[in-house]
């Protein structure tokens, strides 16, 4: 399920540190910046996005089943974080992420990991788990520069399978970009049998195939700033229609929202000044909440629970809306300590991160990061919050780092640290507030305060 997911990510982050040759784009090119000695390795402006987006569906269940008035419940909303980077060997590209394992002009193939929509009424998402993760291959072929033909063979966390095979057109115009998009699923009768029952009622299906056509887009605004959205409407077979589970013969989505991408008014540059860097970090969890945490107002854990934390930073790009911002892709392995109440385990992040760089009046950077954690054990300090509120916890949550790190070389007027950063950040896992089914439409999670130190390199 979301293990899958999270690890597929995690494989992206591995691989990004390859991922700096040339990304082959239809609506973008290169341009000269800084200058930089032959030893030193250059590295170009990236393809990348950050996206946040609200999803509203259909739901084609007969939820009086379930004793939920369907005409006040036909419809579910989830909010959903979305990060995109489109590398040599790995992608994210919002809901799936993969890493190619053989690529061509034409053709390629990869393994890769998708969010799974499971449309029931959100008062039985936490209960249930909320959305999964689809697991598998995907080979696609270029039928020309703006027509890409895929076939995706997928299972979910219990071996439930099925595939899609679909065609997909770019059309850019001006300021948009739109892809129409049309699908035929196959689908195994175990997974036809699973996710379209409710309480044992049409699990007898069997195996179907059901069509989806939609698009979806994006439309530049100004700088790097984008409007986002899509339409798409699935319909059923007609044994999946006549299921008494099944109350609509298909399911229309929709999805609206805000993004940050490449400026596609300016060429890509072929360098950028931001270096990788290795940050490592070590904190303290607090049952504050961010606000609080920010006015100042941190309460200790009595438990002295405690991690550490590794983080890689890769560039992305040196400029935000024409700001000195430095963005990067930035995967990361946090090692949470037995305490009295709790285990030692693992924690696996992927984020991107921006970093506004300022004199005051040595160099300082404020730094803002979003992403994905899955935690592989739910920590005391978390499990605590979610026992107060009445949640079962979810192992994957959104992501948020907030940091402010000062340059040590500078600070002390030694050129030879210009490379070091020493720094506070907030290492922050939530849910969003019950909007997003992906993660358990839980509310709260966990705050850890961390400082580090950061080598660019």
């Amino acid at each position: 399920m979301r293990k899958n997911f999270i690890a597929l990510f995690g494989a992206v982050a591995s691989f990004s540190v390859n991922a700096h040759a040339e990304i082959s784009t239809a609506d973008t090119t290169a341009t000269d910046t800084p200058e930089y000695s032959e030893s030193q390795t250059v590295y170009p402006e990236q393809n990348w996005g950050l996206a946040g987006v609200f999803r509203t569906s259909t739901m084609p269940y007969r939820t009086s089943i379930l004793g939920v008035n369907s005409d006040e419940s036909d419809t579910v909303t989830s909010f959903i974080p979305m990060m995109f980077y489109e590398g040599e060997n790995v992608f994210i590209r919002g809901t799936e992420a993969g890493a190619y394992l053989w690529k061509e002009d034409k053709w390629d193939t990869s393994v890769i990991g998708r969010l799974h929509y499971v449309d029931i009424p959100k008062q039985f998402q936490n209960a249930v788990g909320g959305d999964t993760t689809d697991f598998g291959l995907q080979t696609r072929y270029r039928l020309d520069k703006d027509v890409t033909a895929n076939l995706d063979l997928l299972w979910d966390e219990d071996a439930r399978f099925h595939a899609e095979v679909g065609v997909t057109k770019n059309i850019h115009s001006g300021n948009w970009f739109i892809q129409p998009q049309l699908t035929a699923r196959v689908k195994s009768s175990s997974y036809n049998n699973y996710y379209y029952s409710i309480n044992g009622i049409g699990d007898d299906i069997g195996a179907g195939v059901d069509l989806k056509a939609g698009v979806k887009g994006r439309y530049h605004v100004a700088s790097n700033f984008y409007l986002v959205g899509g339409a798409y409407a699935t319909l059923f077979e007609k044994e999946l229609r006549d299921s008494p589970a099944i109350q609509a013969p298909g399911q229309l989505e929709l999805y609206t929202g805000i993004a940050f991408f490449n400026n596609q008014d300016e060429p890509r540059k072929t360098s950028i000044k931001n270096r990788p860097y290795l940050r490592i970090a070590h904190g303290w969890a607090t049952p504050s909440n961010i606000g609080d945490i920010l006015g100042g107002k941190i309460e200790d854990d009595k438990y002295d629970n405690q991690m550490t934390s590794v983080f890689y930073g890769y560039p992305l790009t040196d400029e935000l809306f024409g700001l000195p911002i430095d963005v990067y892709l930035t995967p990361g392995v946090v090692w949470h300590w037995s305490s009295k109440v709790q285990s030692s385990t693992q924690e696996l992040v992927t984020a991107i991160k921006a970093y506004y760089n300022f004199d005051w009046p040595t160099k300082w950077r404020f730094g803002l990061a979003e992403g994905l954690s899955f935690a592989r054990n739910i920590t005391y300090i978390e499990q605590a919050e979610m026992d107060k509120k009445g949640y079962r916890p979810s192992h994957l949550l959104n992501y948020l780092d907030f940091s402010v790190d000062v340059n040590v070389g500078d600070l002390f007027n030694q050129r030879e640290l210009d490379n070091v950063w020493l720094g506070y950040s907030i290492h922050h896992r939530s849910a969003i507030f019950e909007t997003a089914s992906q993660f358990g439409r839980i509310k709260g999670g966990s705050n850890y305060n961390t400082f580090y130190v950061q080598f660019s390199f």
